[in-house]
């Protein structure tokens, strides 16, 4: 199904995770797709491994940096005429006690988390705008709940849950609809060694009614649902993309 023939999505990183299942799906539905990324090597790989290449466009930057987001939404509106959907996956994240968190660590997560976001959205939106276009923000459900030692992610997907909320209020009337998800605990570069960590993991089973950790394009499926045409009337949702870990008040199993 090519649901998204004719469109151009730039999808943040996108070198591996979410991102790089986000992208893959979106070429598979007939997409534009601009990857963006810091590392180019990872960039090049998913770009090499995708059937059309005429169909994807390569962009190495830091989204918290304004002038390397300026210049590859240029870029993508040169190659391809124009912006679609934003998918702002990009993120980071530090973790340990709030005593031994620095303000180095707190404006990292900050500068890529939120900051990023932000810088996007205003790069793309005007083009989003003509082409009344969609935002999906990747939040977690970190940013709906609180975490042990998580502090700065905490906030900074906090503040991408409410961002959501509020841009979606203020151009829904315009056209452009904007929606995040909120994975849980999802099989990733940045969470590999947790993967790993037999123990934790059977704590994660216990409270994740699926009984284990996302595959990236279990998350990649809802980012292109929440973009598309069927979605037509959704605006301001944070979808939890969480096997049911938050149906669950919080209690243990008691049987």
């Amino acid at each position: 199904m090519q649901r998204f023939e004719g469109k151009t999505v730039i999808v943040t990183g996108a070198g591996s995770g979410i991102g790089e299942a986000t992208a893959r799906r979106f070429h598979a539905d007939g997409a534009n797709v601009v990857l963006v990324g810091r590392t180019v090597e990872k960039l090049e790989r998913v770009s090499e491994s995708l059937s059309d290449g005429m169909r994807v466009l390569v962009q190495a930057g830091d989204v918290s940096s304004p002038g390397d987001v300026t210049a590859l939404v240029e870029a993508t509106v040169e190659r391809f005429g124009g912006v679609d959907v934003l998918v702002n996956n990009a993120g980071t994240a530090v973790t340990g006690p709030f005593a031994d968190l620095s303000f180095k660590d707190w404006r990292e997560v900050m500068s890529i988390d939120v900051d990023g976001i932000f810088h996007m959205t205003k790069a793309a939106l005007p083009h989003l705008l003509r082409a009344k276009g969609s935002i999906v923000n990747v939040s977690s459900v970190s940013g709906i709940g609180g975490d042990w030692h998580m502090s700065a992610y905490n906030a900074a997907k906090g503040a991408v849950t409410n961002f959501t909320r509020s841009l979606a209020m203020e151009l829904g009337g315009q056209g452009v609809r904007v929606n995040a998800v909120n994975p849980s605990l999802t099989e990733s570069d940045l969470t590999k060694d947790m993967l790993s960590d037999e123990k934790l993991m059977a704590k994660f089973a216990e409270r994740i009614p699926l009984g284990r950790a996302a595959h990236p394009e279990e998350v990649a499926d809802v980012i292109a649902f929440l973009a598309s045409h069927d979605a037509r009337f959704v605006n301001g949702v944070n979808l939890p993309v969480d096997g049911g870990l938050s149906a669950s008040n919080g209690q243990p199993p008691q049987a």
